[in-house]
């Protein structure tokens, strides 16, 4: 790999390591428990978004792997324990590490044109391979960010 590819897969490691710092420990009312406003999310359902947009953009239109993506289910998804949700974590990173290191440096200025589940909402364009990691880091960073409020609300919830 490449100093730039190095870096994306560093930024991607540590965004998913901070996820499973955010939920271990969480048992299955406060993963699930959503704000009283419309289209809240529940931690649940943001980790599970975060891992189908990183698997869309990075495995599927960076590393050309066929992923199947249903992002309406993604903010669906319920479930009983962090536990599952830590293993998909530490699962993708490994799948990123493996897809990232196949990768030649000058494939990051190659033109991907992505389908419309992988880009998910808007209209697929072409993208480059940079982009298309920038946008992973982006979107993941900013979901932290709501999965550490909607814990913290979660938590608060249940001492008032």
């Amino acid at each position: 790999m490449t100093g730039e590819l190095d870096l994306y897969l560093s930024e991607l490691k540590r965004i998913l390591a901070k996820l499973r710092e955010a939920i271990e420990g969480l048992d299955e009312a406060q993963l699930n428990w959503r704000p009283s406003t419309p289209e809240a999310n529940s931690v649940y359902v943001i980790a599970t978004h975060i891992f189908g947009n990183i698997e869309a953009w990075v495995l599927g239109i960076v590393g050309e792997q066929p992923i199947e993506r249903d992002r309406p289910a993604e903010f669906r998804a319920e479930g009983p324990e962090a536990a599952s949700l830590v293993a998909r974590a530490h699962q993708l990173e490994s799948e990123i590490e493996q897809a990232l290191a196949s990768l030649a440096p000058a494939t990051l200025e190659q033109q991907r044109e992505p389908s419309q589940s992988l880009w998910g909402e808007g209209t697929p364009r072409p993208i480059t391979v940079r982009a298309a990691l920038m946008h992973a880091i982006e979107h993941a960073a900013t979901h932290l960010g709501h999965i550490d409020v909607v814990r913290d609300l979660a938590l608060a919830g249940e001492k008032g």
